[in-house]
């Protein structure tokens, strides 16, 4: 930097908390605020930065101190750049009168601490400059958690797995009538003290793998804010059950496809403030984040009360791009579909924001691929709402066991609505080909599931049961040949372990030592629904 700087400047300290990276904010960023205001000079401490192989990318160890001129860095300026951070950083904005550069010494004469001590002593100047301005803060709370590394949770997820097997395998003993009666009570004594214990101990290590979602929820008041100014529109953003927790792995996928959400609803849900006034709305538009427990799993809601999707213009496009045809009328549900399809955008043009046909799809996808669903309900005129069910955890699931043909498999015990006898009475056929069965007023597609699944042999029951599950567009009836017990099951990956099975989402290991393979419910009713449309209400 020029040396010749005018007389009359700032002379910023920046000491971020190892926090605040989990706040979604991001120092290189701020700095590039900073720097706009004006001629800048950058120092960067690193005294705070410890060995290689105790650093976390989830901290920040590194402080900056900004010489800082020019017209536009006033101290409302500075103080508008980390309006978002006070909490959690330690900022200290000090005027100098004279020139920025006579105000740091040479390089040579700085004096520069050797690595090791880097890690435990901080640089006294900077130091100074941030206490003489910094407010006093609290004590720091005693540590109430450790750090434990991904891969040793793992490997406890893990060993907790092979005793749920193991449990499993005791329990076939159970069933041998050759032990005397004594001997069956102590075993089953035995059992249920094994099941309380493996039950205890994975709802621990669930524990341990939780994290609260605010994690990801932590990184939208800035990115609200800077994009509601970048679109000249008012918005005012709530959050709410930033406290729910779900599994680490779930959340550090879930990031992305939320900021797809936001920023869809900033850009195409939001109206600006005079288009809200018309339509009898206040001017400053509201966007609700929300996460709460339902059942076992984790609903996160993206709501706005912007203008909502037009139906309308959503059927044209839709015409328009060959994906509904000329003469079909299909329903809301099916036209909301359609910002699903790869490629797909209503808007005009392209911007910095949105409109590119790329978001949606991703979501959706990103959101099958964790074990969850995407649901959209819109009210023309009145704003959108966007629901996405995640599973509390990946690794170990509730079942209902059940046999078709020879082979064994999972259905998720959260996912069933209830198991049935087929009456022939209460099944009818659509168009002459596909059979529905009449469900409390609703008509749901007849899952021949080993048909589906590829079965070599496999002939329908006279007698078949039929297990009704819930998915996306609505209940199917998958049918079975017997149910067998409901027992936890721990979840293998086919595509670490084999390939990618359309159907199935997984295996798992029986207490017999056979293998079960895990229905993947949602892709078979798509495969099932995309067969029969217009399935649905009766009474519609």
């Amino acid at each position: 930097m020029d040396r010749d700087l005018p007389s009359v400047g700032y002379r910023v300290s920046f000491k971020p908390l190892p926090r605040l990276l989990e706040t979604g904010n991001e120092p290189v960023r701020l700095l590039r605020e900073l720097v706009k205001l004006g001629d800048a000079r950058v120092e960067v401490g690193t005294d705070r930065l410890p060995p290689l192989a105790s650093q976390s990318t989830m901290e920040c160890y590194l402080d900056w101190e900004v010489s800082l001129t020019g017209p536009g860095a006033t101290q409302a300026a500075i103080e508008d750049v980390f309006t978002w951070v006070d909490s959690d950083a330690e900022l200290s904005i000090e005027p100098v009168s004279e020139p920025i550069g006579a105000a740091l010494p040479p390089a040579a004469e700085r004096e520069v601490a050797a690595p090791e001590e880097a890690a435990e002593v901080a640089s006294p100047a900077l130091t100074t400059a941030t206490a003489a301005k910094a407010e006093p803060r609290a004590e720091s709370a005693p540590i109430g958690s450790i750090r434990v590394g991904v891969d040793k949770i793992d490997l406890l997820m893990n060993m907790v797995g092979e005793l749920v097997i193991t449990q499993s395998m005791l329990g076939e003993l159970d069933h041998d009538t050759k032990l005397d009666a004594r001997r069956i009570e102590q075993l089953r004594e035995g059992l249920g003290l094994l099941a309380r214990s493996t039950r205890a101990l994975q709802e621990s290590v669930m524990r341990l793998r939780s994290v609260p979602i605010s994690v990801v929820f932590n990184r939208f008041p800035r990115l609200v804010h800077d994009l509601g100014q970048q679109l000249g529109k008012q918005v005012e953003l709530k959050v709410s059950g930033q406290g729910t927790e779900i599994d680490k792995t779930v959340v550090e996928k879930l990031g992305d496809p939320l900021i797809h959400l936001v920023r869809n609803s900033l850009d195409h849900g939001l109206e600006l403030a005079d288009e809200r006034r018309r339509a009898g709305k206040p001017a400053v538009g509201t966007l609700e984040l929300c996460a709460f427990h339902h059942g076992g799993d984790v609903v996160v809601e993206v709501k706005d009360d912007g203008r909502g999707l037009d139906r309308d213009k959503l059927l044209q496009r839709g015409r328009d791009r060959g994906l509904v045809g000329p003469d079909e009328t299909p329903s809301d549900e099916a036209i909301r579909e359609l910002i699903f399809a790869p490629g797909f955008s209503t808007a005009k043009q392209v911007t910095d924001v949105s409109g590119r046909g790329v978001g949606m799809d991703v979501v959706r996808r990103n959101i099958r691929a964790l074990g969850g669903s995407v649901v959209v309900e819109s009210s023309f005129g009145k704003g959108t709402r966007i629901v996405l069910r995640l599973p509390l955890t990946l690794a170990i699931i509730d079942g209902q066991l059940l046999r078709v043909g020879a082979h064994s498999y999972v259905v998720p015990l959260l996912s069933i609505v209830e198991s049935v006898q087929v009456e022939p009475r209460a099944v009818t056929r659509y168009q002459g080909k596909r059979e529905l069965y009449r469900f409390r007023d609703e008509l749901i597609p007849m899952v021949e599931t080993g048909s589906v699944l590829g079965l070599p042999g496999w002939k329908r029951a006279p007698d078949s049961l039929m297990v009704i599950v819930e998915t996306e567009g609505g209940h199917i009836g998958l049918l079975v040949d017997e149910l067998l017990a409901q027992q936890q099951v721990v979840v293998k990956s086919l595509e670490t372990n084999y390939e990618r099975v359309d159907g199935l989402s997984g295996a798992t290991i029986l207490g017999d030592g056979s293998v079960a393979f895990i229905l993947d419910t949602v892709a078979i009713g798509k495969l099932v629904r995309g067969a029969a449309p217009g399935t649905g209400s009766a009474a519609a």
